[in-house]
């Protein structure tokens, strides 16, 4: 069974999840650095996940931010710079040039806010991908798009508000799994509580143990 890459975007952590910044600034008293912590932890747990999946054969990560690359690189990710900096969708077609260098294969962008997500439940979302030109998973509200598979041929991201319309505007099948920890990506407070239902990573329990949230 051929194995697939998966692309995972990663912004400056100063610039990321901005609609968690007045939780992480209540818990630090106004310091930006819980703010990266919290980022880096969700990161952190979502490429660890996708590491333990055997289905994945690589996890590429697109960032140019210096530490996200070093907490990846140390769970065995490689990294590549987002050199087009064109946002999100422009990232993730760069990764995925680059993942495919020297051959073609499966291909799938996965989201770096899924500190719940569970190997088996990618490794389930990929074999379902397998079998289907093009699909993906929403997340949890519907709207959104979590991960976004592609066998073969271009990856054709469509990432953003109302992703997953868009996704099945270009043919994508919505895969119908249960998969909480795939879907449940977090841009609110509300969306933390909700993983940390579901039962969070290590990088982001040690993070909300040590801020006692």
């Amino acid at each position: 069974m051929q194995r697939w890459s998966v692309v995972v975007p990663a912004k400056r952590l100063d610039a990321a999840k901005t609609r968690l910044a007045p939780l992480t600034a209540t818990l630090s008293g106004g310091s930006p650095a819980a703010h990266r912590e919290l980022v880096l932890a969700l990161l952190g747990d979502t490429v660890a996940a996708a590491m333990a999946s055997p289905a994945v054969g690589l996890v590429l990560v697109v960032t140019d931010d210096p530490r996200a690359a070093a907490v990846v690189t140390g769970l065995g990710a490689r990294t590549v710079e987002d050199r087009p900096g064109r946002g999100l969708n422009a990232a993730l077609e760069h990764g995925a040039r680059v993942a495919r260098t020297g051959g073609a294969g499966p291909l799938a962008a996965l989201n770096s806010d899924l500190p719940a997500l569970r190997a088996t439940e990618l490794s389930d979302a990929l074999a379902e991908a397998a079998g289907r030109p093009r699909s993906f998973v929403a997340d949890t509200a519907g709207t959104g798009t979590t991960l976004l598979a592609v066998p073969a041929g271009g990856l054709d991201p469509r990432f953003g508000p109302g992703s997953a319309a868009a996704h099945t505007a270009t043919g994508a099948i919505s895969l119908t799994g249960d998969w909480p920890g795939l879907r449940q990506d977090v841009d609110t407070p509300a969306d933390l509580a909700a993983a940390r239902h579901l039962g969070v990573g290590p990088r982001t329990t040690g993070f909300l143990s040590s801020t006692a949230w």
